[in-house]
């Protein structure tokens, strides 16, 4: 029988300690940790990320501004808004909602963010600090990924890890991560992504199954092994006549007839997202910190 690996269960108790360091940087140094973050446009699924983040904001009592763009916002103009909020003391993390339209050049962007409020992790600082295991912002993503590894204590040493998805948000740096020199690490990793030619024949020989690929049920028990991890970190929105919303979620693992297989595994929803959220929020908090006690 496999356990269900709850990341709102685990979210809920991260936010919890949050909320308790918040309060005391508030009590002994009168402030109060403050994250920004840009919208561009309307994007459906952008929007509901953002309110994700703010609602997560204001439960562990983090100040919380979120700055609107028309899409056709120039990039100009938005690089002024990350240089104004650079310089903003009273803004402790930023980030920059993806993706961005096409008139935006993304890395520009991602690389005008101060390294010190980059919040995402993106930035290629914090990205080449995470590379040689020395303190960094680390993509919220993949850090939910390992608290929730580090929670149910599962076991990552010397274990056959395939992440499959090569992405700069989650599948290049979880990748990293899990052969870190350290626990919850230590794994042999490989990556697959949609030119590798033999998916399902290294599924098949891992213990630890991440999958990143951002494509809807891509992941069947034919490619998984008894007794494997599945990390989904899928979130594909389809139509839905059966939710109120009129859409529902759809991760990159066919759960119902890869679970059976597994040890553990997370659904969608309620597996990975959770955790995202709440990583930004450590890490808005961490650079609170590091302004207060450096």
């Amino acid at each position: 029988m496999y356990q269900l690996i709850d990341g709102k269960k685990i979210a809920a108790q991260i936010k919890e300690q949050i909320a308790g360091e918040v309060k005391k940087i508030e009590q002994q140094h009168g402030k109060i940790p403050h994250l920004a973050v840009i919208l561009l446009g309307t994007d459906g699924a952008s929007e509901t990320y953002v309110a994700h983040k703010e609602k997560a904001c204001h439960q562990v009592g983090i100040h919380f501004t979120l700055i609107r763009f028309e899409d056709n916002v120039s990039q100009n103009e938005l690089l002024n808004k990350i240089n104004e909020l650079n310089n903003n003391e009273n803004i402790d993390g930023m980030i920059v909602q993806l993706p961005l339209p096409k008139q935006i050049d993304e890395q520009k962007v991602i690389e005008s963010i101060d390294p010190e409020k980059d919040v995402d992790g993106f930035h290629p600082v914090n990205v080449g600090r995470m590379v040689i295991g020395i303190p960094a912002y680390i993509p919220a993503t993949p850090a939910g990924i390992m608290e929730l590894i580090k929670h149910y204590n599962i076991d990552t040493q010397g274990k056959s890890c395939v992440v499959i998805g090569r992405s700069n948000i989650v599948g290049k740096p979880i990748s990293i991560l899990m052969m870190q020199k350290k626990a919850p690490g230590n794994a042999t990793v490989t990556v697959c992504h949609s030119r590798t030619k033999n998916i399902k024949e290294l599924t098949l020989k891992a213990d630890i199954i991440i999958a990143a690929l951002g494509q809807a049920q891509f992941l069947t028990s034919d490619m998984v092994k008894e007794g494997a991890v599945v990390i989904d970190v899928g979130t594909t929105r389809v139509k839905s006549d059966k939710t109120k919303s009129g859409w529902k979620l759809l991760g990159d693992v066919k759960f119902d007839e890869v679970a059976p297989k597994c040890s553990y595994i997370t659904p969608v929803p309620g597996g990975v997202g959770p955790m995202t959220i709440v990583s930004l929020l450590k890490n808005t908090l961490l650079a609170a910190q590091k302004k207060i006690y450096n």
